[in-house]
């Protein structure tokens, strides 16, 4: 993100729209009487210098216009090229509405953003309390129960911490925010879990690869420990107890990767695509080519064979596809 093109980008917005800055503020900016919610020399100061509403401006304007609140951290040469295509592309959409059930995933994703540039600004940070529902209400321009609902979807996707009588607080694995938005448009449609299908290969067999080059002593023996725990749910031929074991093993396999981000885009990953398959393994057939190709994988790694891991982990997400059924 470039948060020092916001009051550029801004500025060149309004000249394309070819509005003053009076008529800018009357058509973005105006509360429930009609009055405008910033003073002409607080929004001209902004266009110059940015501020600390900046964000809550740039949520309001796009959210009229329908434009993705990111374009507003691109270059501003790249912008001014776009912006009258923008303008022209972008539907009408009535100031103030308040946001139904369809704009939910829309308000997740720029709750998502507004949160995530605090982050990187520094004014949030691992345990941070954010503002009021009332207060991002505000900002956001729609109603406090959207915000809610909204609220409720970032909870469970592990991105804040809603404790009852206390607050709501920015989670301790803060680098959800930068993870979270890419996979969160998934809830879906076939094309989407397509792709969502191929970045997850890229980055599995990436993570073998890397975790055959671990030397975290640590994250290999809890590896081994999955490892062996797929052999038991195997031989006992327990179905459920070896999904689980499965679904442990590649996330331990990514933390062995050392990387973090990694760790975290395949967890969100996973836990998305076990919402949206259809079919679930259904033969000890299939549990028996699975468990061959753990070992395949689980071997590679420990013998530090970084090529062959992630060859073994290639073959096994390829033969996943027709093992499990994505819609």
């Amino acid at each position: 993100m470039n948060p020092d093109a916001k009051s550029k980008n801004l500025r060149l917005l309004r000249r394309a729209l070819r509005m003053t800055q009076q008529q800018f503020l009357e058509q973005f900016l105006s509360g429930p009487s009609g009055e405008p919610t910033m003073s002409i020399a607080t929004y001209s100061n902004m266009e110059r210098k940015g501020g600390k509403r900046i964000n809550e401006v740039i949520s309001k304007v796009s959210r009229q216009l329908n434009l993705d609140p990111m374009v507003f951290t691109i270059d501003p040469g790249q912008f001014s090229e776009q912006v009258e295509h923008m303008i022209a592309s972008a539907p009408e959409k009535q100031v103030g509405a308040e946001s139904g059930a369809g704009d939910i995933t829309e308000l997740v994703n720029r709750l998502t953003v507004y949160f995530a540039d605090d982050i990187i600004s520094g004014r949030l940070k691992k345990g941070s309390r954010i503002e009021s529902d009332r207060e991002l209400a505000r900002k956001m321009g729609v109603g406090r129960s959207a915000v809610r609902e909204a609220l409720k979807v970032l909870s469970v996707l592990g991105m804040i911490d809603i404790r009852p009588g206390q607050g709501t607080f920015i989670s301790q694995k803060e680098s959800n925010f930068f993870t979270v938005p890419l996979s969160w448009s998934l809830f879906l449609s076939r094309p989407q879990v397509e792709d969502i299908l191929q970045v997850r290969n890229l980055i599995e067999v990436g993570a073998a690869r890397l975790a055959a080059m671990s030397h975290d002593e640590e994250a290999l023996s809890k590896l081994y420990a999955h490892s062996y725990e797929i052999f038991n749910a195997y031989d006992a031929g327990d179905h459920k107890r070896f999904l689980e074991a499965d679904v442990a093993f590649h996330t331990s396999v990514a933390a062995c990767s050392g990387n973090a981000v990694i760790f975290s885009m395949i967890e969100t990953i996973r836990n998305l695509l076990k919402r949206v398959s259809q079919t679930g393994m259904v033969t000890d057939e299939q549990m028996t080519s699975i468990y061959n190709e753990h070992k395949e994988i689980f071997g590679a790694i420990m013998s530090k064979d970084p090529d062959e891991a992630g060859k073994a982990m290639y073959r096994h997400l390829k033969n996943s596809l027709v093992r499990y059924n994505y819609q």
